[in-house]
């Protein structure tokens, strides 16, 4: 379906992205659709989608879905050729029942958020250093699982095996323990049917696995930490921000931090807002049940660190106990003040800092009069 009657405004598009194709639409100025088309999700089909778009006149802005998963390969073309790319959400469950759904449909919905500013973000770059530490990370904690999975198999199997190997294995108090004896295990491959030697081979096979994974998870942690360390240097100087937690809150942010305007933009990003829900005479807030829940985790594994370590945050918590806070809500507060500082951090450490605040620390300069966090200082 095309209409090649352009505006002189300009154009806006949609993408509705999946494995193998992409399905884009183009609105002009007004929201008349000009054309519908599909393409291939490769190399010539970016190209293809992007020369057919042009066609139609400039582009305003292009909005799609999926731009961290089936369309991160499309989004660093478009940016390569200098287009902002605005990630948008799926469509609303209203709008698939009026409309139906398809993929063509999907599109030109994605195009008419971006026509109307509404539920569209600027996309994550997934060209630099951040990515990396991503791709690293996922690797990591499928590592991590896979791991927990072969000792909690190994486990198992120690329970149930006969019982003269059973208590052999049982005098080892700890999992670990456990896998370092049934890893030196060898048992007779032509007694495979007897349950012992059986229950031998299978031990074995688990403890060889944990063995391997154990050595897998410390590559990709020595991997971590050296990009992580390379990438947000001020942000690894604050208190209890490990590298998980670190490299969790880069992700979460994206190369491209300018992307959020402000620091309640990364607070909400973070699950770490206050949500309004007053009404009448009662006026309160909620929690934020939304945003991205590892770097929600990581704001409150950082504050329960600091509740122990920290002098500061602990006077903090006992001014705000003083006067009738619980334990759960003084951490809310930290996780907020938290990612304030959080996101100055990572702002010095992905932005590079203009020539008249070059020596300027960025979290006294911006949290001036905010609540005691932790933090490192200098001696």
């Amino acid at each position: 379906m095309d209409s090649m009657t352009g505006s002189a405004l300009g154009i806006v598009v949609g993408v509705d992205a999946h494995v193998d194709t992409h399905d884009a639409a183009v609105l002009d100025a007004c929201g008349r659709l000009l054309g519908t088309r599909t393409f291939p999700a490769d190399a010539s089909g970016y190209r293809g989608l992007l020369s057919w778009v042009q066609r139609f006149g400039s582009i305003v802005a292009l909005g799609v879905e999926s731009t961290g998963s089936y369309a991160a390969g499309l989004v660093r073309h478009l940016r390569a050729h200098g287009l902002e790319v605005l990630e948008v959400n799926q469509p609303h469950p209203h709008a698939r029942r009026r409309r139906g759904r398809s993929d063509p449909i999907d599109a030109e919905l994605a195009a008419r958020h971006v026509l109307a500013a509404s539920s569209v973000a600027i996309a994550k770059d997934t060209s630099g250093i951040v990515e990396a530490i991503r791709q690293l990370r996922v690797a990591r904690d499928g590592a991590v699982k896979a791991r927990s999975a072969a000792l909690n198999a190994l486990t198992g199997l120690i329970v149930t095996a006969p019982e003269e190997l059973r208590r052999q294995l049982l005098v080892r108090k700890t999992p670990r323990a456990r896998a370092t004896l049934c890893a030196r295990f060898r048992p007779d491959q032509a007694r495979l049917h007897e349950p012992v030697h059986a229950a031998k081979a299978a031990l074995r096979s688990l403890a060889r696995r944990v063995v391997e994974l154990d050595a897998e998870i410390a590559t990709l942690g020595r991997q971590l930490k050296q990009l992580v360390a390379t990438a947000a240097p001020a942000t690894t100087s604050r208190i209890a921000v490990s590298t998980g937690h670190a490299g969790t809150l880069l992700v979460t942010a994206g190369q491209n931090i300018e992307r959020l305007k402000s620091e309640a933009s990364f607070a909400a990003l973070c699950g770490a807002s206050p949500i309004p829900v007053s009404s009448g005479r009662t006026d309160r807030h909620r929690l934020n049940y939304g945003g991205d829940r590892d770097a929600n985790r990581a704001l409150h594994m950082i504050a329960v660190c600091r509740l122990r370590y920290c002098e500061r945050t602990r006077a903090y918590a006992e001014r705000r106990t003083a006067e009738g806070k619980t334990k759960a809500e003084i951490i809310r507060c930290l996780k907020r003040y938290i990612a304030r500082e959080i996101y100055h951090a990572l702002v010095a450490d992905l932005l590079p800092p203009p020539s008249s605040s070059r020596h300027r620390d960025p979290i006294v300069s911006i949290t001036r009069g905010a609540e005691p966090i932790g933090r490192v200082t200098s001696t």
